[in-house]
């Protein structure tokens, strides 16, 4: 997208820079057309291969110039852009021939006749050349072996076309006032470059374009149509990070100096006059703060959506823990039974009374675990727990995982799966914290090939053991639902999945398969995995939909 916007750029910047010649008698306007899509498209290239791009710009610059026609002057902006981008990403072996062929096109093109190449003509083919060069290299040196950040890219930019515009629009007027050739040459350079870090230092650079201005309109007046540009610019970024009371102190200080320099005598101020040099002046201070405001809008969106992944997170991360302690509630509860159990056997002297402390213990931990659940439960599980007849919240919390899955299937081929449900005997026998992440996994891969493939697909589910880990695959063939048939999606099934396998050290892929379906798989770590084979029979248990 950002090739496609440089593209157009430069193809629009070279109409705003020969619109004067359009109508003129010298070629057809789709002659001057075609030479606008020829100078501006490779624009587009410049940041995937910056040095035929650059070479393309010195090689048409030199046409352009022979041939007469006005694209000389947008050729002679975008050509050291593309060298500065040429600096930055490529070696000296680039760099050094290319910023050479670039100083030859623009002293080429300064050869014209009627303009003498004098003395003071050297900072123009040569300076508007090195600038970018520098730039770019130090760039180059600042970008490390991190990852590629492209401000510096639009930093370049800024600069070298900063630095191109200012000394093409007052080229000619080099020698119009009193100070030295060079010295008006410098200022203008510095004006341009001052674009560089307009992005990082808006008002410096803002200040700093207006004492140019200033100082150009008193020394070089005819420059100063030229550089108002650059302020313009600078108030327009200056608007983006600063307060209103700021943009307000930058709007005056612009206005003023736009009025130095437009206006010439005081008795030529009309209301007319006013109102377009602050309309001139309010343009950039609006595009500023719809910018602005486009990037609050667009940093809030980040914001929600890192807190929204950070909720989905916890929220997943509490019902692992719910489950943990289910399965320790799971274990506590058959260790009272049995202890009462025992007791009721006619268990006498010190053994019954270390049955009964056993008893009264582990209802005490049930009763702080049946504490810690209410934290953690679902709201629906709450209300089911407390209107649902008998003790329903405690059914659920000694729930077996392989009844979890099984449930699953039957619930999926209800709703119209076809379902085939496979369960290592080695599986039956694993912790029960990882059987009970597998049966969510199962229940939630389901609940996505429902969702996404119709309820008329099939679906074949594998649970096993493989070096010391319970692998978990949920395959599903091609969907048989129409787009407008699938039912809505939160986006967030997969990412609870895998944080479930993360938690217990294990991982969780999932993606489309060869034959158009798609294919969930998950490995959890056994935390003590028991010697054996790692493969056994299988129990296979398979739903079909109701005929």
């Amino acid at each position: 997208m950002l090739d496609v916007f440089l593209a157009v750029c430069g193809v629009v910047l070279d109409v705003l820079v020969t619109h004067g010649h359009w109508g003129g008698p010298s070629a057809p306007w789709w002659i001057r057309a075609l030479f606008a899509l020829l100078a501006g498209l490779p624009l587009g290239l410049v940041r995937r291969r910056p040095g035929p791009v650059a070479i393309y710009f010195a090689g048409f610059l030199v046409v352009c110039d022979q041939l007469g026609a006005s694209t000389t002057d947008t050729l002679q902006i975008l050509l050291p852009i593309a060298v500065g981008v040429v600096a930055r990403e490529r070696g000296w072996r680039w760099t050094a021939p290319v910023a050479v062929l670039a100083g030859a096109a623009t002293a080429v093109n300064l050869a014209d006749p009627g303009i003498a190449f004098t003395q003071n003509s050297w900072f123009y083919s040569v300076g508007i050349i090195a600038f970018p060069v520098l730039v770019g290299r130090y760039l180059r040196s600042e970008k490390g072996q991190g990852e590629e950040d492209p401000a510096p890219l639009l930093d370049l930019l800024l600069a070298g076309g900063g630095v191109a515009f200012a000394v093409l629009g007052t080229w000619p007027f080099w020698d119009s006032g009193t100070p030295p050739v060079w010295v008006v040459g410098l200022g203008a350079v510095v004006a341009g470059f001052a674009l560089g870090v307009v992005r990082k230092h808006p008002g410096a650079v803002l200040l700093l374009e207006s004492v140019i201005l200033v100082v150009a309109d008193q020394y070089a007046p005819r420059t100063g149509s030229s550089l108002q540009l650059l302020a313009l610019v600078a108030l327009g970024v200056f608007s983006t990070r600063a307060s209103w009371t700021w943009v307000g102190a930058g709007y005056l200080l612009t206005c003023s100096v736009t009025a130095i320099v437009i206006v010439d005598d005081p008795a030529d101020i009309t209301i007319v006059r006013v109102v377009t040099l602050m309309a001139i002046v309010t343009a950039p201070v609006a595009i500023g703060r719809y910018v602005r405001a486009r990037q609050a809008e667009g940093r809030q969106a980040r914001e929600l959506s890192a807190e929204r992944l950070r909720a989905d997170r916890l929220a997943e991360r509490e019902r692992i823990a719910r489950d943990v302690h289910d399965i320790v509630a799971h274990h506590v509860g058959a260790m009272v039974l049995r202890a009462s159990a025992a007791q009721y056997a006619g268990a006498t002297g010190p053994a019954a009374e270390a049955l009964d402390d056993i008893r009264e213990t582990g209802h005490r931990v049930l009763e702080d675990l049946r504490g810690l659940l209410t934290v953690l439960r679902d709201p629906e599980r709450d209300e089911l727990a407390r209107t649902g007849p008998g003790d329903v919240s405690l059914d659920l919390t000694l729930a077996d995982p392989d009844d979890i899955m099984r449930d699953a299937v039957a619930r999926m081929a209800a709703a119209g799966l076809r379902v085939e449900l496979s369960i290592a005997t080695e599986a039956v026998a694993a912790p029960l914290v990882v059987r009970a992440s597998a049966a969510r996994i199962v229940q939630e891969g389901l609940t996505n090939v429902l969702k996404h493939a119709g309820s008329e697909a099939t679906a074949e589910i594998t649970v096993g053991m493989e070096k010391g880990a319970m692998t978990v695959e949920v395959r599903n063939g091609p969907g048989t639902a129409r787009p407008g048939e699938t039912l809505p999606s939160t986006g967030q099934g997969i990412a609870g999945m895998r944080e479930r396998a993360r938690a217990l050290g294990g991982r969780l892929t999932a993606g489309p398969v060869e034959d158009g379906g798609w294919r969930l798989a998950a490995s959890l770590p056994l935390p003590d995995p028991a010697e054996g084979p790692e493969a056994g029979p299988e129990c296979r248990w398979t739903s079909r939909s109701p005929s």
